[in-house]
């Protein structure tokens, strides 16, 4: 297919340059306009950029990212830390169950891996080497541990992937309860052979605390730990869409944050504001840049010679889905992950409609083999922003991450190849 080889070439060429991706987007669309003639019109360009934006369901993103924003600057994250560290801190490698648990709890209002990685690694990772724990262990245990962030509803990732091939987001959100679960688990399995077999920080004090100081912590963490269960019992119920529960997510995190914890201020609450705008728009931006190649994409009937080379494989769904997991995989360590959604979706969804594959399936195993990327040395923003945090070299991190990325890549092939690991949870959950 020269078709995609050489718009990928165009992508990768700009980026390799330094142009920003969302503008390398934009290039290969006018590039593609160019080649198809009478399609290169400005008018048309502008027009695909406003189609790109104008999307309800991306409405939700600005304010679930708001939310997270709120929360984290609000009192959420030593409250959750220490709730975690009072339940399981004093087993044997208690302060890295304790990082798995933070994770998981704090994606399931974050969104983002890359956030959550630098706001608990920030406090996670100084507690472990201080508990005598590797530091460039402790770093890659803190990274590996975020990606269950992307999957945990509210998720960015994953709005923007239902924006793009218009699946219901309520459907995605709900979906991603059972993967999260299986990549914590995953984690805590590996960190148990790690901290036998390697050792961990044994030097670890954690004082057992009275059951008064565990019921103060836990009325404490509370409030923050309400929000998923009230977004997720709101959008099974049809109380809300998913872009009404973003605004509930909100007035929710205003109130918690600025009343009932009173950590949130009104410098606090303009710099999430300014936070919130940036990100959105960053993602908005690409989203628009990518509607514009989608479209080009489109009329030169790339998606068709697409589905037409692929053809054969329609009858073998299972095959498809792990081939292109495989791609995926392999993407997501150039790419980062919204781009990556942005580009690819509008390729392989008519593949995958072909295959009679479910898009709502696809697109958690999508997202998951995409997150991989995100801790796939040299380039993953996770690893980076973990070390950055963590005060080590790249270079000392590589090692300690590979038996999380190992396990975390077998686990989505094995729900690609099962899709039931992820279908009969959401039929269960389902409305």
């Amino acid at each position: 297919m020269p078709a995609l080889a050489q718009m990928f070439g165009y992508l990768v060429s700009a980026i390799a340059i330094g142009v920003p991706i969302a503008f390398a987007l934009l290039f290969c669309a006018m590039v593609m306009g160019l080649q198809l003639g009478s399609a290169a019109d400005q008018q048309v360009m502008a027009a695909q950029l406003m189609r790109g934006a104008d999307s309800i369901a991306m409405m939700a993103l600005p304010f679930f990212i708001l939310t997270g924003e709120l929360m984290n600057r609000g009192g959420l994250t030593h409250r959750l830390i220490a709730l975690c560290r009072a339940t399981v801190g004093r087993v044997r490698g208690g302060l890295g169950y304790v990082t798995i648990i933070a994770c998981l709890l704090f994606g399931s209002l974050v969104g983002s891996a890359v956030a959550s990685t630098a706001a608990l690694g920030a406090i996670l990772i100084p507690m472990m080497a201080n508990a005598g724990y590797d530091r460039a262990r402790a770093t890659g245990l803190t990274a590996s541990a975020n990606l269950v962030t992307p999957v945990m509803p509210p998720s960015v990732p994953l709005i923007v992937y239902g924006a793009t091939a218009g699946v219901s987001i309520q459907s995605l959100f709900l979906g991603g309860l059972a993967p999260a679960l299986y990549l914590t688990l995953t984690m805590c399995a590996v960190w148990f052979v790690i901290s036998r077999t390697r050792g961990s920080g044994d030097g670890e004090a954690v004082e057992r605390p009275s059951a008064l100081g565990l019921i103060k912590l836990a009325l404490g963490a509370v409030w923050a730990l309400l929000l998923p269960v009230i977004i997720l019992v709101g959008l099974r119920g049809g109380v809300f869409t998913a872009t009404e529960a973003g605004v509930v997510a909100v007035f929710y995190a205003l109130i918690v944050g600025g009343v009932i914890y009173r950590e949130l201020t009104v410098r606090t609450l303009l710099a999430a504001l300014r936070s919130t705008a940036k990100m959105s728009a960053v993602v908005m931006f690409l989203a628009a840049a990518a509607q514009v190649l989608a479209y080009y994409m489109t009329i030169s009937g790339l998606p068709d010679t697409i589905t037409a080379t692929f053809g054969g494989l329609a009858e073998h769904p299972t095959l498809l889905v792990v081939g292109l997991m495989l791609f995926v995989i392999l993407v997501g360590t150039v790419l980062d992950v919204v781009p990556t959604i942005l580009i690819v979706t509008p390729i392989v969804v008519p593949l995958l409609e072909a295959a009679d594959v479910d898009l709502v399936y696809f697109g958690i195993i999508f997202t998951l083999a995409n997150v991989i990327g995100l801790i796939t040395p040299p380039i993953g923003p996770s690893l980076n922003v973990a070390c950055a945090v963590g005060k080590v070299k790249i270079d000392q991190v590589i090692k300690p991450v590979l038996p999380y990325l190992l396990a975390q890549t077998c686990l989505i092939l094995l729900m690609a190849v099962f899709p039931q690991l992820i279908m009969t949870p959401l039929e269960w959950l389902s409305p």
